[in-house]
């Protein structure tokens, strides 16, 4: 897979599904992002995605790593448009 197509089709769905913040950014619950049956059929690993993705600063979000149940209302904010 290339990781930057990933983060690319990663940054479409986050705006797809994400509303603005009060700082202009489009922000998305990690649940929202990982329940949606578009990305489940588009990202084999959600997760990896998301670590790849914050990586190059591309999003950001609290912690290292994102679980499902347990990470459900965790804000993924998008730093790049």
């Amino acid at each position: 897979m290339n990781v930057a197509h990933e983060v690319n089709l990663l940054v479409e769905e986050i705006q797809r599904l994400g509303s603005k913040n009060a700082d202009g950014q489009t922000t998305v619950k990690f649940g929202v992002l990982f329940n949606d049956d578009r990305c489940a059929n588009i990202f084999e690993a959600l997760v990896g995605t998301l670590k790849a993705a914050k990586k190059k600063k591309v999003i950001d979000f609290q912690g290292e790593l994102l679980l499902q149940g347990v990470h459900d209302n965790v804000d993924i904010v998008l730093l790049q448009e």
